[in-house]
């Protein structure tokens, strides 16, 4: 079984992401390491790129300074190996499809399950076209995960359904990444059309910015994706104690509800 789908049976799932090289390697590593202390059960390393058209300014901003500094596919193969050395927390990159095509996906995929990595998250690749990308990923036991957008149609919902491994990535709004003052109306409906379609947990990303929200989203979902938020701790305060209490309330107020 593969590693992101055991994160699941025991609770609902605390999904943190970073910018791998944002604002510097040691930071990320050390940053990665409290995620997992603090509670969450997922780690999410963004390989920077030129043109993060499902990013917002956050992480737009921290793609572009990772890759002044040099951040490459292969530098965050080396950061996912450092961190996978510290922590047992599943590790799961989010990469733009041009810079895995361009490393080569074969050697891309051999080279993430050697770092460690157990799943992969590419939100340019159509799920009709990653036919390629599929085989790779199942042949080092990565779990290939598709997004469905608010507006997807049934037969969207029963393409991903029949393609995504490990878990469903829902965006909880149309659009990019980013932070937003509260959650809409329309997601507990979303989350239910999908669920009668698809058999793997549901996690919800996009725009989760305060505790209450990521507890309203583990109400309704399997796990919630906290992005934006913890890239603006990061830029924040160094020593990271923000952001180490922003998880672990998630976390305390999640097992205090019993959400598993």
């Amino acid at each position: 079984m593969n590693r992101v789908t055991t994160a699941f049976q025991k609770h609902k799932a605390i999904i943190g992401y970073l910018t791998v090289g944002y604002p510097d390697i040691e930071t990320t590593i050390r940053a990665a390491t409290m995620l997992a202390d603090s509670g969450c059960d997922i780690i999410e390393l963004g390989i920077p790129f030129s043109d993060p058209i499902g990013d917002g300014p956050t992480i737009q901003h921290a793609s572009y300074r990772a890759l002044a500094n040099g951040i490459t596919p292969a530098v965050c193969l080396s950061v996912a190996t450092e961190i996978n050395k510290k922590t047992r927390v599943p590790l799961i990159f989010m990469s733009y499809y041009n810079p895995i095509l361009s490393y080569g996906l074969d050697r891309f995929c051999q080279d993430s399950s050697r770092a460690g990595i157990a799943g992969l998250i590419v939100p340019d690749l159509p799920p009709e076209e990653s036919e390629e990308l599929d085989k790779e990923t199942a042949s080092h036991n990565i779990a290939l995960i598709h997004l469905l957008a608010p507006t997807s149609p049934e037969v969207r919902i029963r393409l991903v359904a029949d393609k995504s491994r490990g878990f469903i990535y829902l965006t909880s709004v149309t659009g990019v990444t980013g932070t937003r003052a509260c959650l809409p109306d329309y997601l507990p409906e979303f989350i239910r059309r999908v669920k009668n379609l698809a058999y793997q947990p549901l996690c919800v990303g996009f725009g989760i910015s305060t505790p209450e929200q990521a507890v309203e989203i583990l109400e309704l979902a399997d796990g919630v994706i906290i992005g934006s938020k913890i890239m603006q701790y990061v830029e924040l305060n160094h020593d990271l104690s923000e952001l180490q209490d922003f998880i672990s309330r998630i976390r305390n107020a999640r097992d205090g509800l019993g959400l598993s």
